[in-house]
């Protein structure tokens, strides 16, 4: 797998100088030709025969140039494609099998199509054995999570509710402990969360499991309405928080897909190793133990399974991920919920942007409260949006305000285009009580 991420940094350098070599030699030649009339100190002359005799062997240099770089470029694409055949074969030489605690609709949604690239046992507090049974996969009651683990987990998912997590987790980390205990000090399960936010369930796994289960904090960020036709292009994001009992710092998480051109040529070596939190100090996944090769790998298999489904691939620390999300996902959650109160529905006379904002309400209201509520919680950043929110609307109210007030004319509310008085007074009213309640 690692010699495929390193070819996919190596093609696109690849391609961009290819097209830039016509360009190039052209401005070579010509820097060539300014450099000899700057050393005889004359200025650089040049006769139309030598113009046209020029453009005639540039002509003559650059045919065949984009026939050749096609072949290059099919070549590429041979060796694209056979990298990548040779990666499916290694992850299906070792398929894993992983574990989906909540079997819900997000639950089922993923379960589906893990099934795809391994063994998947699910475990949920309704009897869903018809449903697994159906899917292909095994359902176990959550009220024995010993037996649940005893599955020979690779990976544990838990896809439950924001608000349950934290209890959740409170409920299954005695189980774990137990489990690990008898491993005879090998590595547990990899967990894996799939929240909305990021820094609480981060934090919330570091301080309840044992030191011998991997994190990975991850955050799909689409669902089954999004995702019903597939997960390509969707957004999968991602931090590698814990492996084989070491903390790594995020800001080292990077993604292959992120490394610029500079950092490319290092990318062998970054494959291999990570930044302990705190000490800063190097490992890699050669020393001290086989844990660190199989907690990487098994890491690499799990997420390649969205890759491979074509997901777009983000490394983000949880801190990162919560801020942009403030300012993305709650604040359209809020906006939705806002509009949502104010009762707005389809008109005959409807415009486009009336429309988008229908739908912006629907698709945010088909949400539970628990979810935006949840949204609001557990992420530090969303109490600060909602009070920008609030001095951007007042900024927009108060200069609407001074505009009226500069402004002579007066709307005509009455009958026969007349205002009177009282209809006058009462619009006034009506706008120094909208503003009194914002």
């Amino acid at each position: 797998m690692r010699r495929f991420l390193l070819l996919c940094q190596f093609i696109a350098p690849l391609l961009s100088t290819a097209l830039y070599l016509g360009t190039a030699s052209t401005i070579s030649l010509e820097a060539k030709k300014l450099s000899a009339g700057a050393e005889t100190g004359k200025p650089l002359a040049m006769s139309s025969n030598d113009s046209t005799n020029e453009e005639s062997g540039d002509d003559q240099k650059s045919a065949g140039k984009i026939e050749k770089l096609k072949q290059r470029e099919a070549t590429l694409a041979r060796l694209l494609a056979e990298v990548r055949l040779e990666k499916l074969a290694t992850l299906r030489s070792r398929p894993l099998t992983i574990g989906v605690v909540g079997f819900g609709r997000f639950g089922q949604f993923i379960a589906r199509t893990f099934s795809k690239h391994g063994r998947v046992v699910v475990t949920s507090r309704s009897d869903y054995t018809d449903i697994a049974n159906g899917m292909g996969v095994k359902y176990v009651p959550l009220s024995d999570p010993s037996a649940f683990l005893s599955e020979g987990l690779d990976v544990v998912v838990f896809a439950v509710s924001i608000l349950s997590f934290e209890k959740t987790i409170q409920d299954f980390a005695p189980h774990f402990h137990k489990y690990v205990s008898h491993l005879n000090g090998q590595p547990g399960p990899l967990v894996v969360d799939v929240l909305s936010v990021k820094e609480h369930p981060r934090q919330v796994l570091l301080e309840l499991l044992p030191k011998e289960c991997d994190i990975l904090c991850t955050h799909p960020m689409f669902g089954p309405d999004s995702g019903k036709n597939g997960w390509q292009g969707l957004t999968f994001v991602y931090e590698r928080t814990r492996i084989d009992g070491v903390i790594l710092d995020p800001a080292y998480e990077r993604s292959f897909h992120q490394l610029t051109q500079e950092e490319s040529g290092t990318a062998d070596e970054m494959a291999g190793s990570f930044v302990e939190l705190g000490s800063g100090k190097i490992h890699t996944v050669h020393e001290n133990s086989e844990a660190h090769v199989e907690g990487m790998d098994r890491m690499e298999r799990f997420l390649s399974i969205w890759e491979e489904e074509g997901c777009r691939m983000v490394a983000l620390s949880c801190a990162n991920h919560d801020a942009y999300a403030a300012n993305s996902q709650f604040i359209t959650h809020l906006m939705g919920r806002i509009l949502g109160s104010q009762g707005l529905h389809s008109t005959p006379i409807d415009t486009k942007g009336f429309e988008s904002v229908l739908k912006l309400m629907g698709n945010t209201m088909a949400d539970s409260f628990d979810l935006f509520y949840g949204l609001y919680k557990y992420n530090q950043n969303s109490a600060e949006t909602i009070r920008k929110l609030k001095v951007a609307l007042d900024d927009v109210v108060d200069n609407l305000q001074k505009m009226e007030q500069n402004d002579n004319s007066s709307p005509l509310w009455g009958k026969n285009g007349t205002q009177n008085t009282n209809e006058k007074e009462t619009g006034k009213n009506h706008q120094e009580n909208l503003v009194s309640h914002l």
